[in-house]
């Protein structure tokens, strides 16, 4: 799911101190969108027409004052939680204590300057972010099915309910094996379900049959028992949390936020795990893959019954060392950078690496000797027009196909691809060399220009 915009209101007597208050948060914050009221009449407009993650308001306003509006708000059922910061120089003890009871939820001493306010903010959104996402809810009653769904979604998330732990099972599978239902994020289901399988029973088969730990799926669990053994009942049959009936809203909100926060965590470092095996997978220079990417799957690749045939194409920039002596280095990154560009949109299909210094490896699949050997004399010729960084290079390859060599394991593979390449560097560069069953020979195609 993508990144949310964490809307804030602002609301302050004073536009000067709007403004700064209003920049401060821009320049320290990242997603957040603004709105700056002046006074608390103007406030209470603002946040019964739109939705706000936080509110942030000055103690003394022009028309009230900020425990007043805070109170006006708690009193509203479809904002009771939206969180209130109170911004004051003056946070004494009495203040602090009935600002409290009128349902602030936290204070910033505005003598600590506008900078400190921006790292506040964002200090308090990451410790109460977490209501976001999307709610598998499974209850079999009617009535306390409207009811829970209703204040889920009062806190803006997105719930889809059914009856039965089979149906909640098909989904939950479904959500995890493509791309085209929407990822569940929390699963809250009541324990004892009336069919054949139970709350407990879905418990079990998220975690021992689709093998997801409670941080990939939370589960909350609601038990109308809560005694001793039903908890350990619960929590034994992997449950992260439980609440029971009859539901106490803010309880279950609590209960609903820990457990969210929970799983974009899991979120959150299984895509920085994905970041970096990516950037481990790919050559930072070119943006084509790395070695290491085709020793862990060029093998797989080139056994695979449905890739068959596969080529190696094997290429190397012509006299790179002497443009490397004559332009320096970083002219020579420019002309890497651009070929590694042009692999990439003329293979989109294979498996596209950077093999070493200036050599490239190219496998591709499927594809038979004719269609094969023209592709690689079009790149060939590609390059010849390509003039990185103004300058005119070429290239020269070396071809073998597994029709040929079936039973070589990729390094004896890509061997015999050297050996090509290095034969047509022999026979003068620019040039494309196969190495078939019968010996290296040159292409067919190399006096035909342009190559279709």
């Amino acid at each position: 799911m993508g990144k949310k915009t964490t809307r804030i209101l602002l609301v302050d007597g004073s536009s000067v101190t709007r403004a700064l208050l209003t920049k401060t948060l821009l320049e320290e914050l990242a997603d957040v969108d603004i709105t700056a009221v002046e006074t608390g009449k103007e406030a209470m407009e603002k946040v019964q027409q739109s939705r706000f993650d936080l509110l942030s308001t000055a103690l003394m306003l022009p028309d009230m004052d900020g425990l007043a509006l805070c109170r006006t708000i708690r009193q509203s059922n479809e904002l009771s939680y939206l969180p209130v910061i109170v911004v004051s120089g003056d946070a004494d003890t009495r203040l602090l204590r009935e600002g409290f009871a009128s349902g602030v939820t936290d204070y910033f001493d505005k003598s600590n300057g506008y900078k400190a306010f921006g790292r506040f903010v964002q200090g308090f959104i990451q410790r109460n972010s977490g209501m976001v996402g999307q709610v598998l809810f499974v209850e079999d009653s009617a009535t306390a099915a409207a009811v829970t769904c209703n204040i889920l979604k009062q806190q803006g998330l997105g719930v889809l309910h059914v009856n039965t732990a089979e149906e909640a099972m098909s989904y939950i599978a479904g959500s995890s094996g493509d791309n085209t239902t929407t990822p569940i994020d929390l699963v809250i289901t009541d324990f004892y379900l009336e069919g054949k399988m139970t709350g407990g029973d879905l418990l079990y088969a998220i975690r021992a049959t689709l093998q997801m730990s409670q941080q990939e799926l939370p589960v909350l669990v609601l038990t109308s028992n809560d005694d001793q053994k039903t908890q350990v009942e619960v929590f034994h049959a992997g449950a992260n949390d439980f609440v029971t009936k009859p539901i106490i809203e803010e309880i279950l909100i609590a209960r609903v936020r820990a457990l969210l926060l929970i799983k974009h965590q899991y979120d959150a470092l299984k895509q920085q795990a994905e970041t970096m095996r990516w950037i481990a997978a790919t050559d930072s220079l070119t943006g084509v893959r790395s070695k290491r990417y085709l020793i862990d799957n060029g093998e797989d690749y080139l056994r695979d019954p449905d890739k068959q045939p596969v080529w190696a194409m094997l290429l190397d920039i012509d006299n790179f060392k002497q443009l490397n002596d004559n332009k320096g280095h970083i002219a020579g990154d420019h002309v890497l950078a651009d070929v590694g560009d042009k692999l990439s949109e003329s293979f989109p299909d294979a498996m596209v690496v950077r093999f070493g210094g200036e050599e490239f490896c190219i496998l591709m699949a499927n594809i038979e000797p004719e269609p094969a050997i023209k592709r690689a004399e079009k790149l060939r010729q590609d390059i010849m027009q390509l003039k990185p960084a103004g300058m005119d290079i070429t290239i020269s390859i070396g071809l073998v196909c597994s029709l040929d060599f079936p039973k070589e394991h990729l390094t004896q593979f890509l061997a015999l691809a050297d050996k090509a390449l290095y034969a047509a560097k022999d026979r003068g560069r620019n040039r494309v060399c196969l190495h078939t069953d019968d010996g290296i020979v040159d292409s067919p195609w190399h006096d035909e220009e342009p190559i279709p």
